[in-house]
């Protein structure tokens, strides 16, 4: 196997790496299998985006009639916004967090919401901007460390959301400013001072532009972008540091969290609704 310390091939039972003294570099025989599966087949990028379509398209299912009449106000702005716009209901059975489910002390729901949208418009703007930086950031931090960077924000936002305001939230947008906050700590570390400035642009342009859009969550905006930049500042690059199979297993567990959030919130509001 390749030692995650160091890059050099050494034995799986290797208690210590010859070469960097790493500890237990084959995790107990896990090593192999989880750089095969993060290396080759696991794709976090196209999970996340899977998952809020996939998302999406059950609250449009689980409450087809809300789809006619749409929450917000009407005209030709309203009504773009609010375009094919699920029921709370629905994002509720799903995951949505603050409002009843903070109420009723659902904390996994700051994981779950993080997959849920509003709108067609909504989960456009906002897999749009996974495409964008999602890749730049798993090149710089790897697979793993890049999707705990997106969780830690997402859900550090809607918790500082829930805290702050209480009202219902959804959506990615927190984690994208996470996201925006790795790229630029890296550009920060690695005095790359123009992309550190672009960044910046985007980041304070969308912010801004929170203020002037009905329904923005900028407490989780913010929120997203400081749990981005603290969990980043704990992270080696991949360059520096191939990802230990103790980062890929975070990784991996923070995934069926977030899945068990998804159940959990079904299964609550279902039997809220059943008496």
């Amino acid at each position: 196997m390749i030692c995650p310390g160091c890059g050099k091939l050494i034995g799986v039972d290797e208690e210590r790496c010859p070469f960097c003294g790493a500890w237990r570099p084959g995790f107990y025989g896990m090593t192999p299998q989880l750089q095969r599966l993060f290396g080759r087949t696991l794709d976090l990028n196209s999970v996340i985006m899977g998952a809020c379509v996939a998302l999406y398209a059950a609250a449009l299912a689980l409450q087809p009639g809300a789809i006619l009449h749409p929450p917000g106000g009407g005209g030709m702005f309203g009504g773009l916004f609010n375009l094919l716009a699920p029921g709370s209901r629905a994002l509720y059975q799903l995951g949505m967090t603050g409002g009843l489910a903070w109420q009723q002390g659902w904390w996994w729901t700051v994981f779950s919401a993080i997959y849920l949208h509003g709108s067609l418009l909504h989960i456009f703007f906002n897999v749009m901007w996974i495409r964008q930086l999602g890749p730049n950031v798993t090149e710089v931090y790897g697979p793993g460390r890049a999707f705990i960077i997106f969780t830690v924000a997402g859900a550090t936002g809607f918790l500082a959301s829930n805290l702050l305001s209480g009202a219902p939230t959804i959506g990615a947008s927190g984690s994208i400013f996470g996201l925006l906050a790795a790229l630029i700590v890296y550009g920060r570390r690695r005095r790359i001072h123009m992309l550190s400035a672009q960044l910046w642009q985007w980041a304070i342009v969308l912010f801004v532009m929170g203020f002037f859009m009905s329904g923005v969550n900028n407490w989780a905006h913010l929120g997203g972008f400081g749990g981005g930049w603290l969990a980043a500042m704990t992270m080696r690059f991949e360059d520096e540091k191939r990802e230990t199979p103790l980062v890929q297993v975070l990784a991996l567990a923070l995934l069926a969290l977030t899945a068990f959030a998804v159940v959990m919130s079904f299964v609550r509001v279902t039997r809220l609704l059943m008496g």
